[in-house]
């Protein structure tokens, strides 16, 4: 009896084992987040749960000692209940040929017939993934049906799952009582009804094991996606606050040279024109450092058709940096409000440079510095919480991308100028 017993929780732990297996192939994981799959798509999924099944037939079948290793049965129903009549009736062959080749010719007509049972029960599923809202608790599924009437079918369904289980097990039964336990394997024999009940109930917990782990894991990997979704949703939103600001500005500098200087204001349509080129192709949250360059080049060179001589720009970039990505639209910003804010009001203009260089191997550290008219203490102590869009929008950013690992720090003096320095990971 007692070896018995052993052999029915060595089950449970080769079920549990083998689904924590599987949850690590990244492409298996991409498998249960369908509910939709290809043919190839089915297929895949039936061999990867055949593969391990069909190993632990094998040792079962070469040392009988270890007849807790067999779970062929059960992974057949699983592929069934996961892809559907084609998963289940391939997985059902699959695992049986180690059983099939050591004298048990029920096993393949049988793990066949339970894996196409398993299809039956995906059909019936009152929603796609419900499924894996399975419990192996016949007491909670009793409750459920007498609390939550509206769910009504939704708890007939796992109670049908829960039946379909055991007439699976109770078929091998009849098989191994019928022919003496000649053509399949069975762990129990002639036993005491205790006895024949814990296998039963341990077949039960050995579908529901695999698809418990599976569900969390795909939990996981739906939460990891969604998280994605957001952090993606919110950098576009950041980045529609930018595109807009830059272009009200842009054209407010038209707006003041087109009656005074059309020439000048021609120039700056064509230039600005430019710019939304780039915009408007860009697609990812990234880009080059130098192509960021380049577009403060272009912005820049609207401004200083405005402000002609006055406004002078460098740039210092150490060698092999400019092919690092960095956030896109992270640069202008600061070094508007350098033109803006910095050098606007300064009636000599002044000198706008960014610079570029790395600390360390894994380290970028970019700045924006001007020598315009500063900020006053009190408006810097609350400049990246409560600052206009520019360094507000900047530092949200890299927050959404760079959690901690980031630093923006804003110094300024007034009538010395003001400097923003950023350092972030080199990609």
């Amino acid at each position: 009896m007692e070896q018995l017993l052993v052999i029915l929780l060595v089950k449970l732990a080769v079920a549990a084992s083998l689904a924590s297996l599987l949850t690590r192939s990244s492409r298996f994981l991409n498998l249960l987040l369908r509910e939709e799959r290809t043919m190839v798509e089915r297929l895949q999924l039936a061999g990867g749960i055949s593969f391990f099944c069909i190993s632990g037939s094998t040792l079962r079948v070469v040392t009988p000692s270890y007849a807790g290793t067999d779970v062929a049965m059960e992974g057949s129903m699983v592929a069934g209940m996961l892809g559907g009549y084609i998963s289940g009736l391939l997985a059902g062959v699959v695992c049986s040929l180690p059983a099939m080749m050591a004298g048990e010719y029920l096993a393949m007509p049988l793990y066949a017939l339970v894996g196409v049972l398993g299809g039956l029960l995906r059909d019936l599923a009152p929603e796609p993934d419900e499924i894996w809202r399975f419990t192996p608790f016949f007491d909670l599924s009793l409750y459920r049906l007498v609390r939550y009437p509206a769910d009504r079918r939704r708890t007939v369904y796992h109670v049908f799952i829960l039946t379909a289980i055991l007439a699976a097990e109770m078929i091998r039964f009849v098989s191994q009582q019928f022919f003496g336990g000649l053509y399949v394997f069975t762990i129990y024999g002639e036993r005491e009804g205790w006895v024949l009940a814990a296998a039963f109930l341990t077949t039960v917990f050995t579908v529901a094991v695999p698809l418990k782990i599976w569900n969390s894991a795909r939990n996981e990997r739906l939460l990891e996606v969604k998280e994605r979704l957001l952090v993606q949703a919110r950098l576009s939103a950041l980045a529609g606050q930018i595109n807009p600001h830059f272009l009200f500005n842009t054209l407010n500098t038209v707006s003041s040279l087109i009656r005074t200087k059309p020439e000048q204001a021609r120039q700056v349509v064509y230039k600005l024109s430019n710019i939304l080129r780039r915009l408007f192709r860009k697609t990812g949250s990234f880009a080059p450092l130098r192509d960021e360059l380049a577009f403060i080049e272009d912005y820049l060179s609207i401004e200083m058709v405005r402000f002609g001589d006055k406004l002078r720009f460098e740039k210092e970039v150490e060698p092999g940096l400019q092919d690092l990505q960095i956030p896109s639209m992270l640069l202008q910003p600061l070094v508007e409000n350098s033109v803006k804010h910095g050098l606007a009001g300064k009636v000599e203009g002044g000198l706008v440079r960014v610079t570029a260089r790395r600390a360390g191997e894994d380290r970028l550290v970019l700045s924006v510095e001007d020598n315009g008219v500063g900020i006053e203490e009190e408006q810097l102590a609350g400049l990246l919480d409560r600052g206009g869009i520019g360094v507000r929008n900047v530092n949200e950013r890299l927050q959404v991308l760079f959690g901690n690992g980031y630093r923006l720090a804003v110094q300024s003096r007034p009538g010395e100028g003001t400097r923003t320095e950023i350092d972030l990971p080199a990609r």
